[in-house]
């Protein structure tokens, strides 16, 4: 059997995302797990009157075949063990593997992913500096509004910290494109839950351990703030899943009212995660948070079928000659190539009936994950994609469902290896 490779740049940049993505997951998985698993057993300690000295409660456990018998001290025990694990390099990891995706989806591909001339017509420097600058923003303005409450009502605080979750969603949606919008509101809050592991929790213990390791009594307040930056984390971690997963989902990132949306998104992971952390603290189970959630869920849905009737299309604004000039201007390699307009009409002809503006598709409601391939614009734009999907590959169309040739495949594979 002869075989054949084909290489190229573009399924070398995929396998990296690939990779890059299945790191993210993985390590995120572990730093979910481990601040569930803490949480819940955190809530579930309860005192058997037996305790040492200045052991707050105990839990039974049984997992895998093992029983476990589990002790937290209010502040610290009088005397340090010699081993200690530090639960860490999950969520280091998890931020990390997460920053380089947001560099290769979003700051290489930053004319097709971050950038929506009709949201805000910005440079790639300037978006790339609005998005860093941003995360960066995040964190210093949550960090200081906690210091401002220290001490005072837990309640008002996450009622501020609210209003800047609902002020960032606004500001992404005028500056950046749907998808990125709402990717980015993750991403601003994984910064602040990363941040809080390795700004506050971890050094905080660190206090507490040289305390110990000094002969002094530590502090409890250390222990009280760090306990506070984990219940936030805690709280935020269904949101930041959801926003992560949107960019699959068009009628999320790409409504009308996406910044509403996204919004609601962060009280329906309060009352999911307000259930299962009474359940783990022994206490009735607040029902009530079941049709709480599944109302704020279903006005998310209705929320994004809504569209203004006098709402037109971004391309009825411009002119086809503006248009091509346009794409002269942006891309002007794949959109000169002198296959270009037989690809486009391949593309048109066998990718268009879903992926348009206004699906023809009998049950598709908008096109698959925002792509839309019904013009020459949006056609030179996802070149890449493409070739990577339909000529590289033969995962577009779904089981050939359309029916293109090997033919026109190699036709699209020639058209975007002609430009380098």
């Amino acid at each position: 059997m002869e075989l054949e490779f084909a290489f190229s740049w573009a399924a070398l940049m995929e396998w990296v995302q690939f990779a890059v993505r299945w790191l993210h997951v993985m390590v995120g998985i572990a730093w979910i797990g481990s601040s569930f698993y803490f949480i819940a057993l955190d809530l579930g300690l309860k005192p058997n009157g037996r305790e040492a000295e200045g052991v707050k409660g105990e839990e039974w456990q049984v997992h895998g075949g093992g029983f476990y018998h589990i002790q937290k001290y209010n502040v610290a025990p009088p005397n340090l063990p010699k081993h200690l694990v530090w639960f860490i390099w999950e969520s280091g990891w998890t931020w990390i593997s997460g920053a380089m995706m947001l560099v290769l989806v979003y700051y290489f591909g930053a004319k097709i992913t971050l950038i929506d001339p009709q949201v805000m017509d910005l440079k790639v420097w300037q978006a790339i500096a609005i998005s860093a600058g941003s995360l960066v923003f995040g964190w210093m303005a949550y960090n200081q509004i906690c210091k401002w409450m220290e001490g005072k009502s837990n309640t008002v605080l996450m009622l501020i910290l609210f209003v800047l979750l609902v002020a960032m969603a606004w500001g992404y949606t005028q500056v950046f494109s749907g998808r990125a919008a709402l990717l980015h509101l993750g991403a601003f809050t994984g910064t602040i839950m990363s941040a809080n592991v390795f700004m506050i929790i971890i050094p905080n213990q660190r206090i507490v351990v040289a305390d110990l390791q000094a002969g002094r009594t530590p502090d409890a307040k250390y222990g009280v703030i760090a306990k506070q930056r984990s219940t936030h984390n805690n709280y935020l971690t269904l949101p930041v899943l959801f926003l992560m997963l949107s960019n699959h989902y068009p009628l999320a990132f790409a409504a009308q009212l996406n910044w509403i949306i996204a919004s609601l998104v962060f009280l329906m992971g309060v009352t999911i995660r307000h259930y299962f952390n009474e359940k783990d603290a022994g206490k009735q189970r607040p029902m009530w948070t079941l049709p709480a959630t599944c109302v704020i869920f279903g006005l998310i849905v209705l929320l994004s079928l809504y569209r203004p009737a006098d709402m037109p299309r971004p391309q009825d604004s411009l002119t086809m000659a503006q248009a091509r000039e346009n794409l002269r201007q942006v891309l002007p390699s794949h959109a000169s190539s002198a296959l270009f307009p037989q690809a486009v009409e391949i593309v048109q002809t066998y990718c268009a009936a879903c992926h348009a503006a206004q699906p023809g598709w009998q049950g598709l409601h908008s096109p698959p994950k925002g792509v839309i391939l019904d013009n020459e614009w949006d056609i030179a734009n996802q070149a890449t994609a493409i070739f990577v999907q339909a000529g590289h590959t033969r995962a577009m169309p779904p089981g050939n469902i359309t029916g293109i040739s090997e033919d026109q495949r190699q036709l699209l594979r020639e058209w975007y290896q002609s430009v380098r």
